[in-house]
């Protein structure tokens, strides 16, 4: 590759990434803008909820954009479409299930959420294959909390055991020492017997 076509290339990605990033503060800055689309009459009535249902009344004053009425959603409001299915960090998320899904991650404009079904075991994987191919991880905390209480469960584990080992040296003790005083008790009957059988022969 010739020195020209490398500056074009670097020269074009770096205006890509401008671009990008312009977007992403203009997005932001509409969805300060944008309105809460809510459902017709979930101010209303406590039955209704809020999540958004496009009005389809023949007399419904929504549906035909009347003035003071709530406003619904409509290709106007949307983002511009170069932010459009981008993290707020500016890249594009991908969801992953094992390592093996790594390969196929481009570090610099991919980044991976860790899907919520993987165990810690394989999450623990991800993590480390990730940090070595320096992708980024847009879940790191969960995946933190998970492994910390994981270590906390085990700790516990490993107390629980140390605790019943201490109570079952304390139980054999225990059996020891009350067969040594049926040894000594023993022997003690023993040696009357023997005083008072040489008492009578004499």
């Amino acid at each position: 590759m010739t020195p020209k076509k490398k500056s074009e290339e670097n020269s074009a990605a770096n205006t890509e990434l401008a671009a990008k990033e312009k977007a992403l503060k203009l997005r932001e800055a509409l969805k300060h803008k944008r309105p809460d689309f809510v459902r017709q009459e979930s101010w209303r009535y406590k039955r209704i909820k809020e999540n958004w249902r496009r009005p389809r009344g023949l007399d419904s004053k929504m549906r035909r954009k009347i003035k003071g009425w709530p406003k619904c959603p409509e290709v106007g409001y949307r983002g511009p479409k170069a932010a459009r299915g981008l993290h707020p960090s500016g890249y594009e998320e991908i969801l992953v299930y094992n390592p093996n899904d790594l390969d196929k991650v481009d570090p610099e404009k991919q980044a991976i959420r860790i899907a919520h079904t993987v165990g810690i075991k394989k999450r623990m994987e991800i993590i480390a294959k990730a940090t070595s191919k320096k992708i980024r991880i847009l879940n790191p905390k969960e995946a933190e909390l998970e492994l910390e209480e994981e270590r906390e469960r085990l700790e516990a584990e490993e107390e629980a055991e140390l605790e019943e080992e201490k109570a079952k040296v304390e139980e054999t003790e225990k059996e020891e020492g009350k067969k040594e005083k049926r040894k000594r008790g023993k022997t003690r009957k023993t040696k009357k017997r023997k005083k008072t059988e040489k008492g009578e022969e004499k």
